[in-house]
């Protein structure tokens, strides 16, 4: 099956966001508009379109991929073995950045953050294939990996635990969700929005309205959203979503380019009605996961693709190439600012006063561009990211 171009620019377009907003942190006075918004602040900044946008990528992915090993002669059996290794390594990473980002640390943080690394690259770096030391390396990552664990301690004594998974832990999660429902409605694809249509329902039926009280609260549904770490939901109206853009753009091949972009802005325009309808009852918020800020994201990134899908037919996309290794070594770009922030604790610099406002958010823009400048120095040299 042909790669879809439009949406590694997607993707990557996502992800020079993500770099770009993690960089928040180290200046002052960012516009508003720009950072994550609070939590009981109806609306959403630039911040809080970033990840929801990746797991919609995320869900567009899943189809192609599936259906290339499908392509390739692999059986069910093989390709869930795929999903569930794909699905551990995000979980692993997930689980030692979130360590180290969410409570201090005793002894050498800037190391362990080093090391982790290493150990990332050392487990899943895309080595030639049939290269023997490659097996070698793995191990060696893997047992790096398993030390750092084991010796891992806060500063209140805590050990390596999975807490909340961090952002990678719960892309796996998703992904996990995502790919087994497509696997299992590959012959009956109707099914998907049957789904995400539950899964919108299961977000509104427990998370809190405005007023502070639940829609259903407790029920059978939430209980089964949790068994499968699926929490609020919104991560799976994400996720399926960009798997319904997907089949809908199979669907309409055939069609002239007018007719697509058109169904396209529909598309977007209909889910900004249903975002708007669910806002009388509930809020924008990210941290609460709420179906309105889900549907707003979603009819962003239809608009977004069906430009994209535009741009790609007229061969009007000579301007990504600069940020290219965003769309295909992503899980590569998104671990290089970890090697910084190793120095940057090792360093301890104070931040400098003057990076305010715009100035900082100019600083935060030639750190994303650094960010991608070096993976795709890696790439060059062959390391990358693979999961």
């Amino acid at each position: 099956m042909k790669r879809n171009l439009a949406i590694d620019i997607f993707r990557g377009l996502t992800m020079v966001l993500m770099v770009f907003v993690n960089e928040f942190w180290k200046v002052f006075d960012v516009p508003h508009f720009l950072e994550h918004f609070d939590t009981l602040e109806d609306g959403m900044g630039l911040s809080d379109l970033v990840f929801p946008m990746f797991l919609f990528a995320m869900g567009m992915s899943i189809p192609y991929a599936l259906e290339r090993r499908r392509e390739k002669g692999y059986s069910t059996e093989s390709t869930l073995v795929h999903i569930i290794s794909r699905t551990f390594a995000l979980l692993v990473m997930g689980a030692f950045i979130c360590n180290q980002e969410s409570r201090p640390m005793e002894g050498n943080r800037a190391l362990w953050v080093l090391l982790m690394v290493v150990g990332f690259f050392l487990c899943w770096n895309q080595y030639p294939r049939d290269w023997k030391p490659a097996k070698w390396l793995r191990i060696a990552g893997g047992v790096l990996l398993a030390a750092l664990a084991v010796c891992y301690r806060s500063d209140d004594g805590a050990l390596f635990e999975g807490l909340w998974w961090g952002i990678l832990g719960q892309i796996g999660w998703m992904y996990l969700f995502c790919a087994v429902a497509y696997l299992l409605c590959r012959e009956r694809k109707w099914i998907i929005p049957l789904l995400w249509t539950a899964v919108c329902f299961t977000n509104l039926s427990f998370v809190p309205m405005r007023d502070g009280s639940l829609w259903i609260g407790h029920s059978i549904l939430s209980d089964f959203a949790n068994a499968i770490q699926l929490g609020k939901c919104y991560g799976a109206v994400m996720g399926l979503g960009g798997m319904m853009l997907t089949l809908a753009d199979w669907a309409l091949k055939d069609h002239t380019p007018a007719i697509r972009i058109g169904l396209g802005a529909a598309a977007a325009a209909v889910l900004t009605v249903l975002g708007m309808a669910s806002h009388t009852g509930w809020i924008i918020s990210k941290n609460l996961g709420t179906l309105p800020w889900c549907l707003f994201v979603t009819a962003i990134s239809v608009a977004l693709y069906t430009l994209l899908r535009f741009l790609e037919r007229k061969g009007w996309t000579g301007w990504f190439k600069p940020i290219a290794p965003a769309g295909t070594a992503t899980l590569t770009v998104y671990m290089i600012p970890y090697l910084f922030i190793a120095l940057w604790v090792a360093v301890n610099p104070t931040p400098a006063p003057w990076l305010t406002g715009w100035v900082g958010v100019a600083k935060c823009s030639l750190m994303a561009a650094v960010y991608i400048g070096c993976a795709w120095g890696l790439t060059k040299a062959g390391i990358k990211l693979k999961i």
